[in-house]
């Protein structure tokens, strides 16, 4: 007979939630009810978006949309499997080349997302022979990815090219604990662009560091790929660093406009993924639809370069707009534009205030940031058009002096 009077095992995950809500660290989620785009319509109110990571607008351009399409008809909804068994076709193989082929690179892998990219290649390639060596601020899908390692971790100071020096130097005159000799791989991973932040990894001098004391390079580009280099190539294009760079790991949900990750390097290391990486191994591939679409994307961020200039000449209006409004943001570089209001509830009301004025800037408070640095981030697209611009800072003027954020 079933005890209905013992107590739920899972009860603390309310008690968890409520003390979220009382710190003003709860966010439910927002529902959007048309297309991605510079207006979209969320909780039923028609809104423009600063929140988006779609920096080129290609979600919706109609190219993508008729390959989708086309795509389903040849064929289908889905691939039915994973890579491994039955699940890759001719159209996946095509995208790694042509991605191969943009990013300057022997090979390339695709992943189910960015984050499975990372927590699919870091372990596969590390462990317990192997130090990682990690920026502070690196995305949550590379902190993931190095615990998923049995490799030992280090990390150095944001951006800090001096301070991963001496973590270099470090490692390489005492080698591996106890006397077990050099490290087979030492390996230095770092964003490209830091997806809080905005800032660009000082990528030149983190590989003069790291060929200097014989560790590899990996970059996750996920903020630069169509945004920084050639067309969108990203930091290593940026930089001027074709092979210096052993791992770049990519986006195709963000400026690309679909869904997905990918992993450039070498043909060994490709090969190594697919018979490892467990990811890739045990989710199903991406669905033909899917597939095409990123495929027309590039071929538009090559043709259409209008765009790339547009996002950038947009984002240097916003930022300066901002700074004379006298909000603070940071130490962005790049399209990704925080406004940094430091308390978590202060960010959450001015987000809401500005969500009743139409428009959509999202709030970022703990974990995501640290507790002092609650902010909105924001993204100015390449879809947005300048009177849309004007609209979104004259309700941040009159929002943030209706608030006392900034001087009235």
């Amino acid at each position: 007979m079933t005890d209905t009077t013992r107590e739920n095992p899972l009860a603390f995950i309310a008690d968890e939630l409520e003390e979220l809500r009382a710190k003003h660290l709860y966010r439910p989620l927002r529902i959007m009810s048309a297309e991605q785009g510079p207006v979209t319509t969320v909780d039923g109110r028609e809104v423009i978006s600063l929140s988006s990571n779609d920096y080129l607008g290609l979600t919706h351009h109609p190219r993508m949309k008729a390959a989708a399409i086309e795509a389903v008809r040849e064929y289908g909804a889905g691939s039915g499997a994973v890579r491994t068994i039955a699940g890759t076709m001719s159209i996946h193989e095509a995208l790694e080349a042509e991605l191969a082929a943009f990013k300057g690179t022997e090979a390339v892998l695709t992943f189910q997302s960015g984050f499975t990219a990372n927590t699919g290649v870091i372990p596969t390639i590390t462990g317990e022979a192997d130090l990682i060596v990690s920026d502070a601020l690196n995305h949550a899908s590379i902190i993931d990815g190095m615990r998923l390692s049995k490799a030992p971790r280090k990390v150095f100071p944001h951006a800090d090219v001096t301070g991963l020096e001496a973590v270099l130097r470090e490692a390489t005159e005492q080698g591996r604990p106890g006397g077990a000799g050099p490290y087979r791989l030492i390996l230095v991973v770092t964003d490209g662009v830091f997806s809080m932040d905005g800032d660009i990894a000082p990528l030149p001098g983190i590989v003069e560091v790291a060929e200097r004391y014989g560790a590899a390079v990996f970059v996750d580009d996920a903020h630069a790929s169509g945004v920084l280099g050639r067309n969108g190539r990203g930091t290593v294009d940026h930089f001027g660093l074709h092979g210096r760079v052993a791992i770049q790991v990519g986006t195709l949900s963000k400026a690309v406009g679909v869904l997905g990750g990918y992993v450039a390097g070498s043909q060994d290391l490709r090969d190594l993924l697919v018979q490892r990486a467990r990811p890739f191994l045990f989710s199903t591939s991406h669905p033909p639809a899917v597939v095409e679409a990123c495929r027309e994307a590039i071929r538009i961020m090559e043709e259409e370069t209008w765009r790339i200039e547009r996002l950038w000449s947009s984002t240097r209006r916003f930022k300066v707009e901002l700074a004379r409004l006298g909000f603070d943001t940071g130490r962005s570089e790049t399209p990704i534009t925080p406004v940094i209001l430091g308390e978590a509830e202060a960010a959450i009301r001015f987000s809401a205030r500005l969500f009743e004025e139409g428009v959509f800037a999202t709030s970022v408070v703990f974990p995501t940031v640290a507790l002092d640095q609650a902010r909105l981030r924001t993204i100015v697209t390449a879809a947005l058009t300048d009177e849309q611009l004007d609209r979104a800072l004259a309700a941040f003027d009159r929002v943030g002096r209706e608030l006392g954020l900034i001087a009235g």
